[in-house]
Protein backbone atom coordinates (compact mmCIF):
# COMPACT_ATOMS: atom_id res chain seq x y z
CA UNK A 1 0.00 0.00 0.00
CA UNK A 2 1.26 3.84 -0.54
CA UNK A 3 0.34 6.63 1.26
CA UNK A 4 -1.40 8.97 -0.24
CA UNK A 5 0.69 12.20 -1.15
CA UNK A 6 -2.29 14.79 0.29
CA UNK A 7 -1.29 14.79 4.56
CA UNK A 8 0.07 11.01 4.51
CA UNK A 9 -3.12 9.46 4.70
CA UNK A 10 -4.34 6.76 2.78
CA UNK A 11 -7.13 6.79 -0.21
CA UNK A 12 -10.95 6.45 0.32
CA UNK A 13 -10.38 3.67 -2.11
CA UNK A 14 -8.54 1.31 0.34
CA UNK A 15 -11.82 1.98 2.78
CA UNK A 16 -14.59 0.74 0.25
CA UNK A 17 -16.18 -2.02 0.06
CA UNK A 18 -15.38 -3.89 -3.43
CA UNK A 19 -14.28 -6.96 -4.65
CA UNK A 20 -11.76 -9.73 -3.07
CA UNK A 21 -9.11 -9.66 -6.46
CA UNK A 22 -6.59 -7.70 -5.59
CA UNK A 23 -6.26 -7.49 -9.55
CA UNK A 24 -9.15 -5.89 -9.90
CA UNK A 25 -8.75 -3.52 -7.27
CA UNK A 26 -5.21 -2.77 -8.96
CA UNK A 27 -7.34 -2.71 -12.35
CA UNK A 28 -9.42 0.04 -10.91
CA UNK A 29 -7.12 2.32 -9.42
CA UNK A 30 -3.55 1.88 -10.08
CA UNK A 31 -3.83 0.00 -13.56
CA UNK A 32 -0.50 1.18 -14.78
CA UNK A 33 0.96 -1.75 -12.16
CA UNK A 34 -0.83 -4.41 -14.16
CA UNK A 35 2.14 -5.28 -16.51
CA UNK A 36 0.04 -7.74 -18.35
CA UNK A 37 -2.52 -5.06 -18.92
CA UNK A 38 0.43 -3.11 -21.46
CA UNK A 39 0.09 -3.75 -24.70
CA UNK A 40 3.24 -2.45 -27.21
CA UNK A 41 2.17 0.09 -30.35
CA UNK A 42 0.02 -1.19 -32.99
CA UNK A 43 1.75 -3.29 -36.06
CA UNK A 44 4.57 -4.02 -33.05
CA UNK A 45 5.63 -7.36 -32.49
CA UNK A 46 8.15 -8.50 -30.22
CA UNK A 47 11.34 -10.51 -31.89
CA UNK A 48 11.67 -13.80 -30.45
CA UNK A 49 15.35 -13.19 -30.25
CA UNK A 50 15.02 -10.48 -28.19
CA UNK A 51 12.84 -11.69 -25.44
CA UNK A 52 14.26 -14.20 -22.62
CA UNK A 53 11.52 -17.59 -22.94
CA UNK A 54 11.44 -20.33 -20.57
CA UNK A 55 10.80 -23.46 -21.76
CA UNK A 56 9.41 -26.75 -20.70
CA UNK A 57 7.24 -27.58 -17.28
CA UNK A 58 5.47 -30.37 -16.47
CA UNK A 59 3.07 -32.11 -13.38
CA UNK A 60 1.97 -35.58 -12.84
CA UNK A 61 0.29 -36.88 -10.13
CA UNK A 62 1.63 -39.54 -7.56
CA UNK A 63 0.33 -41.34 -4.59
CA UNK A 64 0.68 -38.52 -1.92
CA UNK A 65 -0.70 -35.52 -4.14
CA UNK A 66 0.80 -34.47 -6.95
CA UNK A 67 4.40 -32.98 -8.35
CA UNK A 68 5.76 -30.41 -10.59
CA UNK A 69 8.94 -29.85 -12.32
CA UNK A 70 10.68 -27.92 -14.69
CA UNK A 71 13.79 -27.58 -16.37
CA UNK A 72 15.96 -24.44 -16.13
CA UNK A 73 17.06 -22.88 -19.43
CA UNK A 74 15.69 -19.85 -21.05
CA UNK A 75 16.45 -18.75 -24.39
CA UNK A 76 16.55 -15.90 -26.52
CA UNK A 77 16.04 -17.14 -30.13
CA UNK A 78 19.05 -19.65 -30.96
CA UNK A 79 21.14 -18.58 -27.82
CA UNK A 80 20.97 -19.69 -23.87
CA UNK A 81 19.51 -16.52 -22.05
CA UNK A 82 20.03 -18.07 -18.17
CA UNK A 83 20.95 -21.41 -17.50
CA UNK A 84 19.56 -21.72 -14.08
CA UNK A 85 16.17 -20.09 -14.26
CA UNK A 86 13.62 -20.76 -11.49
CA UNK A 87 9.99 -21.66 -13.34
CA UNK A 88 8.63 -23.64 -10.67
CA UNK A 89 7.09 -21.28 -7.67
CA UNK A 90 4.18 -21.99 -4.92
CA UNK A 91 1.60 -19.98 -5.26
CA UNK A 92 0.44 -20.44 -1.63
CA UNK A 93 0.47 -23.89 0.91
CA UNK A 94 -1.18 -26.38 -1.33
CA UNK A 95 -0.92 -24.45 -4.65
CA UNK A 96 2.10 -24.27 -7.13
CA UNK A 97 2.61 -22.70 -10.93
CA UNK A 98 4.92 -23.20 -13.07
CA UNK A 99 5.41 -21.61 -16.25
CA UNK A 100 6.62 -21.59 -20.10
CA UNK A 101 6.96 -18.13 -22.61
CA UNK A 102 8.15 -14.89 -21.89
CA UNK A 103 10.03 -14.63 -18.87
CA UNK A 104 9.28 -11.29 -17.51
CA UNK A 105 6.03 -11.19 -17.92
CA UNK A 106 6.01 -14.66 -16.38
CA UNK A 107 7.00 -13.66 -13.46
CA UNK A 108 5.18 -10.68 -13.02
CA UNK A 109 2.17 -12.46 -13.68
CA UNK A 110 3.49 -15.32 -10.64
CA UNK A 111 4.23 -12.60 -8.34
CA UNK A 112 0.66 -11.07 -8.58
CA UNK A 113 -1.32 -14.35 -8.52
CA UNK A 114 0.78 -15.26 -4.90
CA UNK A 115 -0.64 -11.77 -3.94
CA UNK A 116 -3.98 -12.52 -5.22
CA UNK A 117 -4.50 -15.24 -2.89
CA UNK A 118 -2.95 -13.94 0.11
CA UNK A 119 -5.74 -11.03 -0.43
CA UNK A 120 -8.68 -13.34 -0.90
CA UNK A 121 -7.69 -15.23 2.08
CA UNK A 122 -7.71 -11.78 4.00
CA UNK A 123 -10.48 -10.13 2.55
CA UNK A 124 -12.69 -13.83 3.01
CA UNK A 125 -11.37 -14.97 5.85
CA UNK A 126 -11.11 -18.85 4.05
CA UNK A 127 -9.03 -19.63 1.59
CA UNK A 128 -10.10 -19.69 -1.81
CA UNK A 129 -10.44 -23.31 -3.38
CA UNK A 130 -8.60 -25.06 -5.99
CA UNK A 131 -11.20 -24.37 -8.96
CA UNK A 132 -11.16 -21.14 -8.05
CA UNK A 133 -7.48 -20.52 -8.13
CA UNK A 134 -8.03 -21.91 -11.30
CA UNK A 135 -10.45 -19.47 -12.66
CA UNK A 136 -8.51 -16.74 -10.80
CA UNK A 137 -5.27 -17.40 -13.04
CA UNK A 138 -7.62 -18.17 -16.38
CA UNK A 139 -8.62 -14.36 -16.19
CA UNK A 140 -4.92 -13.02 -15.22
CA UNK A 141 -3.66 -15.02 -18.15
CA UNK A 142 -6.96 -13.43 -20.13
CA UNK A 143 -6.04 -9.40 -19.15
CA UNK A 144 -2.43 -11.00 -20.99
CA UNK A 145 -4.00 -11.32 -24.50
CA UNK A 146 -2.97 -8.16 -26.22
CA UNK A 147 0.61 -8.91 -25.55
CA UNK A 148 0.61 -12.67 -26.03
CA UNK A 149 -1.00 -11.77 -29.27
CA UNK A 150 2.01 -9.51 -30.18
CA UNK A 151 4.40 -12.48 -29.48
CA UNK A 152 4.77 -12.58 -25.42
CA UNK A 153 2.55 -15.05 -24.67
CA UNK A 154 2.81 -16.03 -20.79
CA UNK A 155 1.69 -20.13 -20.42
CA UNK A 156 1.66 -21.25 -16.42
CA UNK A 157 0.79 -24.89 -15.08
CA UNK A 158 -1.07 -25.20 -12.00
CA UNK A 159 -1.33 -27.44 -9.82
CA UNK A 160 -2.48 -28.28 -6.13
CA UNK A 161 -3.82 -30.83 -3.08
CA UNK A 162 -7.30 -30.60 -3.35
CA UNK A 163 -8.98 -31.28 0.10
CA UNK A 164 -12.19 -31.95 -1.49
CA UNK A 165 -11.23 -34.26 -3.76
CA UNK A 166 -11.80 -38.09 -3.37
CA UNK A 167 -9.18 -39.88 -1.30
CA UNK A 168 -6.03 -40.89 -4.53
CA UNK A 169 -7.15 -37.91 -6.80
CA UNK A 170 -6.30 -34.70 -4.51
CA UNK A 171 -3.58 -34.15 -6.56
CA UNK A 172 -4.97 -31.80 -9.77
CA UNK A 173 -3.12 -30.27 -12.56
CA UNK A 174 -4.17 -27.08 -14.84
CA UNK A 175 -3.61 -26.41 -17.70
CA UNK A 176 -3.98 -23.19 -19.70
CA UNK A 177 -4.34 -21.61 -23.31
CA UNK A 178 -2.80 -17.86 -24.27
CA UNK A 179 -6.25 -16.39 -24.40
CA UNK A 180 -7.13 -17.95 -20.48
CA UNK A 181 -8.47 -21.46 -21.88
CA UNK A 182 -8.75 -23.42 -18.86
CA UNK A 183 -8.64 -26.60 -19.11
CA UNK A 184 -8.02 -30.06 -16.29
CA UNK A 185 -5.24 -32.67 -17.34
CA UNK A 186 -5.86 -36.13 -15.97
CA UNK A 187 -2.16 -38.16 -14.30
CA UNK A 188 0.29 -35.99 -16.25
CA UNK A 189 0.34 -32.98 -18.28
CA UNK A 190 3.86 -30.65 -19.87
CA UNK A 191 3.37 -27.09 -21.42
CA UNK A 192 6.61 -25.45 -23.45
CA UNK A 193 8.80 -26.03 -26.45
CA UNK A 194 9.91 -29.77 -25.32
CA UNK A 195 5.97 -30.52 -24.07
CA UNK A 196 5.59 -33.00 -26.75
CA UNK A 197 8.80 -35.11 -25.60
CA UNK A 198 7.96 -34.95 -21.95
CA UNK A 199 4.63 -35.44 -22.73
CA UNK A 200 5.38 -38.88 -24.64
CA UNK A 201 8.30 -40.08 -21.80
CA UNK A 202 5.50 -39.57 -19.19
CA UNK A 203 2.69 -41.67 -21.36
CA UNK A 204 5.13 -44.42 -21.24
CA UNK A 205 6.00 -43.78 -17.62
CA UNK A 206 2.97 -42.89 -15.48
CA UNK A 207 1.29 -45.13 -13.73
CA UNK A 208 -1.32 -44.62 -10.82
CA UNK A 209 0.60 -45.14 -7.10
CA UNK A 210 3.90 -44.39 -7.95
CA UNK A 211 5.37 -42.79 -4.49
CA UNK A 212 7.39 -39.60 -4.38
CA UNK A 213 10.79 -41.05 -5.73
CA UNK A 214 9.41 -43.00 -9.00
CA UNK A 215 7.13 -39.92 -9.11
CA UNK A 216 10.32 -37.83 -9.29
CA UNK A 217 12.46 -39.88 -11.55
CA UNK A 218 9.80 -39.79 -14.00
CA UNK A 219 10.19 -36.43 -14.29
CA UNK A 220 13.70 -36.16 -14.86
CA UNK A 221 13.22 -39.14 -17.10
CA UNK A 222 10.69 -36.87 -19.03
CA UNK A 223 12.88 -33.77 -18.99
CA UNK A 224 16.10 -35.10 -20.28
CA UNK A 225 14.05 -36.81 -23.42
CA UNK A 226 13.15 -33.06 -24.04
CA UNK A 227 16.16 -31.95 -23.39
CA UNK A 228 17.65 -34.54 -25.60
CA UNK A 229 15.01 -33.60 -28.78
CA UNK A 230 14.56 -29.62 -28.09
CA UNK A 231 17.78 -27.19 -27.90
CA UNK A 232 15.79 -24.84 -25.80
CA UNK A 233 15.35 -27.01 -22.75
CA UNK A 234 17.95 -27.86 -20.77
CA UNK A 235 19.05 -31.25 -19.23
CA UNK A 236 21.48 -31.95 -15.82
CA UNK A 237 24.45 -30.03 -16.07
CA UNK A 238 26.67 -32.16 -14.32
CA UNK A 239 29.64 -29.56 -14.15
CA UNK A 240 27.91 -26.88 -13.33
CA UNK A 241 25.31 -28.80 -10.48
CA UNK A 242 22.45 -26.76 -11.86
CA UNK A 243 19.46 -29.63 -11.89
CA UNK A 244 15.89 -29.32 -12.34
CA UNK A 245 13.54 -27.69 -9.86
CA UNK A 246 11.45 -30.68 -8.60
CA UNK A 247 8.50 -29.79 -5.96
CA UNK A 248 5.44 -31.66 -4.73
CA UNK A 249 2.39 -30.68 -2.81
CA UNK A 250 0.94 -33.31 -0.30
CA UNK A 251 -1.26 -32.69 2.46
CA UNK A 252 1.37 -31.20 4.70
CA UNK A 253 1.44 -28.88 1.74
CA UNK A 254 4.22 -27.80 -1.01
CA UNK A 255 7.69 -28.59 -0.66
CA UNK A 256 10.68 -28.23 -3.09
CA UNK A 257 13.41 -31.25 -3.16
CA UNK A 258 16.63 -30.03 -1.65
CA UNK A 259 19.23 -29.83 -4.00
CA UNK A 260 21.33 -32.84 -2.65
CA UNK A 261 18.45 -34.62 -3.30
CA UNK A 262 17.74 -33.62 -6.85
CA UNK A 263 21.25 -33.92 -7.92
CA UNK A 264 21.54 -37.57 -6.66
CA UNK A 265 18.11 -38.77 -8.62
CA UNK A 266 19.41 -36.92 -11.27
CA UNK A 267 22.93 -38.34 -11.16
CA UNK A 268 21.09 -41.72 -11.07
CA UNK A 269 18.99 -41.02 -13.99
CA UNK A 270 21.83 -39.74 -16.22
CA UNK A 271 24.18 -42.68 -15.24
CA UNK A 272 21.09 -45.31 -16.17
CA UNK A 273 21.21 -43.63 -19.45
CA UNK A 274 24.70 -44.79 -20.23
CA UNK A 275 23.29 -48.02 -20.34
CA UNK A 276 19.94 -47.04 -22.18
CA UNK A 277 20.06 -43.76 -24.29
CA UNK A 278 16.71 -43.69 -25.35
CA UNK A 279 15.42 -44.30 -21.86
CA UNK A 280 13.05 -46.87 -19.62
CA UNK A 281 10.45 -49.14 -20.94
CA UNK A 282 6.96 -48.52 -20.29
CA UNK A 283 6.39 -50.86 -17.19
CA UNK A 284 3.14 -53.46 -17.54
Amino acid sequence: MTWNENGGRLGEEFFTPGSSSFTEFLAAHRPELLSTRRVLPDGVRAAPDQVPHGTTVLALSYRDGVLIAGDRRATMGNLIAQRDLEKVHPADDHTAVAFAGTVGLALDMVKLYQVELTHFEKIEGVPMTLDGKARRLAGMIRQNLGQAMQGLAVVPLLTGYDFSAPEGERGRIFSYDIAGGLYEKTGFHAEGSGSPYARGALKKLFRKGLDRREAALAALQALYDAADDDSATGGPDLNRRIFPIVSVITEEGFERLSEPETEDLSREMVEQRRNRPDGPNATA
